[in-house]
């Protein structure tokens, strides 16, 4: 190889190796324009809350990297956005399930009397929240499940609050400080509603703004991977501590989401926004923007880092838009990565030389036999017989260091997958005697691959809806 061409090649090796460690923050050029649709992680595990392993917890996160001082306004969702979560339990590719979020934003018109004039204040808050009537403006949501393909469904089910016995929920207003919420978890609280949805039975929904449950190296990662990727695996800073996103917390009964088919079910998070937009030259706050047409899809998530690693660039609007059904589309991103290529260059450990690589074909699109085999297609994949680990015994690495209830059997919040999955692309699983290759195949697959920011259940809550509360804005 020329100078040129090494030195190019190395330029790319970094670009794409920083790309590993951002989970789907920002993950595809298009969905850069659109942050209120960005999924950002999505989690799928049985509930280890005490009392509650009759249930699965899914959980999907949006509106990355918001700054916790980003007023006035801060981060509300779009109510012209759905916001689904998917589950196919008989492995076809295609949602038998969708969980599907719609927001609605209303203004209150708090107004002052100024001289001879009653003028609207220009904040959300009148003063301390510790009651509605100082919210000036104030958001809620309604939940239905779609039984059956979304653009063709057999069957809507509308959830209910079983509080009120209404279809509304409200959604907490994100942490402005301390001045404005005495007290940030008391008033998110009464958010986490208890619901019903018939066929499928009692549950419970939080949407808010939570604490990035993402934890990662990021500003040394991006000046040129800036630290030693075997060393200790606690050796750097989380970039992301400071940072919130806003979160779907759907906590369901098991057998709502199993079919006869058996235990596994596979999951993932989309986001929706109508066809056309047109600008208006006279904007309200009601209706800044004339949005019609039929909803397209625009984010994609199930299995984290996959179109930050896996996908290439020139297809990655393309699979924030496709389904898990058409995924044979983009088997040759899976069959020959070119990840760990890049790593070879970049820190001169071997790649793994089996080619076509069936061990990450069973990991991120099949499923692995034995564990949660379901189907073809990119989704999550939980196997809902695998007993719940406590939070006190779960191991962060998951299923390669023997915690079967943890990644990539489904995703838990203290899961570090930016390690385990590392440590697949490099080969880890030739050594795990599954006869998807062999440890010959894969001489770096043993390594402590580590991006040095570590990540377990003690970072979350051991109950509903175990994401913690959002970092305050003020003091900071």
């Amino acid at each position: 190889m020329s100078s040129t061409l090494l030195r190019t090649a190395l330029v790319l090796a970094l670009v794409a190796s920083t790309a590993a460690f951002a989970s789907s923050h920002r993950e595809a050029p298009f969905i850069t324009e659109n942050p209120k649709v960005d999924a950002t992680d999505f989690y799928m595990f049985r509930s280890y809350e005490p009392g509650r392993d009759g249930f699965v917890t899914l959980i999907a996160n949006y509106i990355p990297l918001q700054d916790a001082y980003g007023g006035p306004n801060y981060f509300t969702l779009d109510p012209n956005a759905r916001y689904v979560i998917h589950i196919d339990n008989d492995g076809d590719g295609v949602e038998n399930l969708s969980f599907v979020f719609r927001s609605q934003t209303f203004l209150r018109g708090i107004s002052l009397p100024i001289g001879d004039e009653t003028v609207p204040i220009p904040l959300i808050q009148a003063g301390p929240i510790v009651s509605s009537a100082a919210v000036n403006r104030f958001e809620t949501f309604h939940l239905d499940l779609v039984r059956g393909p979304l653009g063709n469904p057999a069957e809507t089910a509308p959830a209910t609050n079983l509080l009120t016995g209404g279809r509304r929920f409200g959604k907490p207003i994100d942490n402005i400080g301390a001045k404005s919420f005495p007290n940030y978890e008391r008033y998110a609280a009464p958010f986490v509603h208890d619901l019903n949805i018939p066929g499928c039975g009692d549950g419970r929904v939080f949407v808010g703004q939570r604490k990035d449950s993402f934890v990662v190296n990021l500003g040394e990662t991006f000046d040129l991977v800036n630290f030693n990727p075997l060393g200790a695996p606690d050796s750097q800073r989380d970039d992301l501590e400071d940072a919130n996103i806003t979160s779907f917390i759907l906590e369901l009964p098991t057998d709502c989401l199993t079919d006869t088919s058996g235990p596994v079910i596979g999951g993932w998070t989309t986001a929706w926004l109508p066809r056309t937009r047109t600008l208006s030259d006279d904007p309200t706050f009601e209706q800044p923007a004339v949005e019609t047409g039929d909803l397209v899809q625009v984010s994609r998530l199930g299995m984290p880092l996959v179109n930050e690693v896996v996908i290439g660039l020139p297809d990655k609007n393309r699979f924030n838009a496709s389904r898990p059904d058409g995924d044979g589309s983009f088997a040759t991103y899976v069959t020959n990565p070119t990840l760990p290529a890049l790593l070879q260059i970049l820190f001169g450990v071997d790649a793994p030389s089996n080619i076509p690589r069936n061990d990450l074909v069973a990991a991120f699109v099949t499923g692995i036999e034995g564990l949660n085999q379901l189907g073809f297609g990119e989704m999550q994949r939980l196997n809902t017989s695998i007993p719940i680990t406590a939070a006190a015994d779960q191991r962060p690495l998951g299923v390669i260091d023997g915690d079967a209830a943890g990644f990539p059997n489904g995703r838990r919040p203290g899961d570090d997958v930016v390690d385990i999955e590392l440590r697949a692309v490099m080969g880890v699983l030739c050594h795990l005697g599954l006869g998807l290759c062999e440890p010959a195949d894969a001489p770096a697959g043993l390594l402590p691959l580590t991006d040095g920011a570590p990540v377990d259940a003690s970072f979350f809550d051991n109950a509903f809806p175990y994401l913690r509360t959002p970092i305050a804005g003020s003091p900071n």
